[in-house]
Formats: structure tokens, sequence, C-alpha cells
């Protein structure tokens, strides 16, 4: 017996993944997050599965499923939305099935902070502009550690990717303006690749403003950086003539050297 932590995707239910769709429809015990898993990644659930909504459950209710279904030995699917290891909260499911001795394996999934660099069709590392991608959330009742505060992380100057913050974004703007500028660029994403997806851009200045008249409240992933618009910047060496590497041989330069692979 084994439970499957499966990352369902950001929404749209075609970029689950070809393991992920396959072990739904064989488990005997499906578990999701009902508030955000798209019914069409349920329906691929055998039909003598128990499907079973985790939305209402508590953690201790989740694993009285889970205990169940080890002692009938049946697989578990349990899909969360997402990829399972950013902000999925399974980290304590699974220090819980440690102490139990039942197996696990997470399967991966696409992550809405990629999925709303997708839709926004922008590249969050731009040679020698950001070649770093800072995951993190605004402080609400979940505390932050000490030397992850929003205004501290700010200071690398590099892209942000916030989830779970849409409701404190004044607070977001207040932290980074001393660091970004008040001009920088910031995109919202409201459930990206979803029929109902939103996009909202703006800059620090009026990004608050701009999402309070589009009444958007949940579910979306805010991405803030000089990346978002930047069309002036320094091309890879990846596909330099001049450049080696492993698969391709440069060209010599005018001095007769070449670049090193």
């Amino acid at each position: 017996m084994r439970v499957y932590i499966i990352g369902a995707g950001p929404g749209d239910p075609e970029l689950l993944t070809l393991r992920g769709a396959a072990l739904i429809a064989r488990c005997p015990v499906v578990l999701y997050t009902g508030s955000l898993v798209p019914r069409e990644v349920l329906a691929r659930a055998r039909p003598d599965a128990q499907v079973l909504d985790s939305a209402a459950m508590t953690l201790a209710q989740i694993l009285d499923v889970i205990v169940a279904a080890r002692d009938a030995d049946h697989d578990v699917a349990r899909v969360h939305t997402g990829d399972p290891s950013v902000f999925g909260s399974t980290g304590e499911q699974m220090r819980r099935m440690d102490e139990l001795g039942i197996a696990y394996e997470i399967v991966p999934g696409v992550s809405s902070f990629t999925a709303a660099a997708a839709v926004l069709g922008r590249e969050l590392t731009l040679p020698e502009l950001s070649q770093t991608v800072i995951l993190t959330r605004a402080e609400g009742r979940t505390p932050m550690p000490e030397r992850e505060k929003l205004a501290d992380l700010a200071r690398h100057g590099a892209t942000l990717a916030l989830f779970l913050s849409i409701t404190l974004l004044a607070d977001v703007v207040e932290e980074l303006i001393p660091a970004y500028g008040a001009d920088c660029p910031v995109a919202v994403v409201h459930k990206a690749t979803c029929p109902d997806q939103q996009i909202v851009r703006g800059t620090l200045a009026d990004i608050a403003a701009q999402v309070k008249a589009a009444k958007i409240r949940s579910q979306s992933m805010i991405l803030v950086g000089r990346v978002l618009t930047a069309t002036d910047f320094a091309a890879s060496k990846l596909y330099d003539p001049a450049f080696t590497h492993r698969f391709r041989r440069g060209t010599a330069r005018k001095d007769g050297a070449r670049d090193a692979g």
C-alpha cells in the first residue's frame, strides 16, 4: 500500500501529468482538495473508487482515511493543486505518515507560479537582469521565519512569486516599494489556466487599486520584477555562435581564442 501525493496542476485538467492521471485512475481511494481540484481530474477515478473531499477535514480525519486504506491494503491518490512541494501543506501529512510507517510518494505537478508566467508569456529569469526567482508569501496568520521577512527578501531585487498573499496586497506593496521602486512591474494572475482566469498588470504604485477594482480576493499568484516588461536584456550565451559547450563547438573569435564550455 502506498499514498501518492499528486500535484494536479494549476487548474487546467490537461496540465495534470500522465503519471498523476494514471494513478488517479488506478487507486481505490482518492482524497482530494475539493475547493481547488477541478472536477474533470476526479472524473478519471475508477467507478468503484472511494472519492472523498478533504476540504472540510482536519489532519486527523485525513489520516483516519489513510489508515483505513492501509488496513484494507488500498493505495491512495492524495490529490493537491499545483505542485505539492510548494505551499501544499503536505509536510505535516508526510510527517504523520512517517510516524505511522505508511509509504508515500510525491508526484510533481505544474505550480501556479510557472502557470502564471506561461499565461503572461514571460520568462522569469533573464540574463543580467534577474537570475533568481524567490517563492514566498506575505506574512499573515502564518508567521514568517525571522530571516524571511518580505522587506528583507526584497533587497535581493530578484523576481518574486508570492503565493497566498492576494488579501495582503496593500502590505506587500508597502514592503516592496523601498527596494523595487514604485514603478516596478507587477502582474496578478487569478486562477491561471482556468476558464475564469483573470490577469491584472500594473506597477507597485497602482496594482492594489487595480486588483480591488477587479474584485480579486483569492486564488491568485502575484509576480513582481523587471522581467515582466523588459525587452532590453542581454542575450543568452547558449545560442552565441562563439560559445562552446558539450553539444556544439564555438566559432573562433578574431583573437583566435574560443569560449570555454
